[in-house]
């Protein structure tokens, strides 16, 4: 075998066809398979733009921002993070809160609260704060301590800190 690799023959016959066998394979596989790929994301680019359109069509008000300056006196910790945590498919006896009275603090009334998130994977508690703070807007997260469990791969106890301004 190591008798071919100094044979010049293989340099000067074998190399060249394998060279020349890439442009067929491109031809004759890969564009076909690409052109095919590319057919099947625009039918379902029309597909999500009409169920884009239906959804709208539906509910208009979801074009509407919320006002950041306008703020829904019904807020609840309790609630905030129930709906938040059945979302991230937490279950009730994994997290805590713990929510203080509501002060005045510049001008505006704050609202602190501490949740502990206990027995999660960090991929549910990354869902859980990004989706808190982006259906509240006025939620804000000042600290955050990840304690991971002994003995167990992706199992975390997480203390979240938060502020609500009304």
């Amino acid at each position: 075998m190591r008798n071919i690799y100094r044979n010049r023959l293989f340099y000067y016959l074998f190399i060249p066809a394998l060279v020349g066998l890439w442009p067929l394979l491109v031809w004759g596989v890969y564009l076909p398979r690409a052109e095919q790929e590319l057919d099947i994301d625009e039918s379902l680019y029309v597909e999500g733009q009409t169920q884009v359109v239906d959804i709208l069509r539906i509910d208009p008000e979801r074009l509407e921002l919320p006002d950041a300056n306008q703020v829904s006196t019904e807020f609840s910790y309790g609630n905030a993070v129930d709906r938040v945590a059945t979302l991230c498919r937490i279950s009730a006896s994994n997290w805590t809160c713990m929510a203080g009275g509501i002060m005045p603090s510049g001008g505006k009334r704050r609202q602190d609260a501490m949740v502990k998130l206990s027995d999660v994977s960090i991929v549910q508690a990354a869902e859980f704060l990004s989706r808190i703070q982006s259906m509240y807007v006025n939620l804000t997260c000042e600290k955050i301590k990840l304690t991971r469990r002994q003995g167990m791969p992706d199992q975390w106890g997480i203390d979240l800190n938060f502020v609500y301004y009304y």
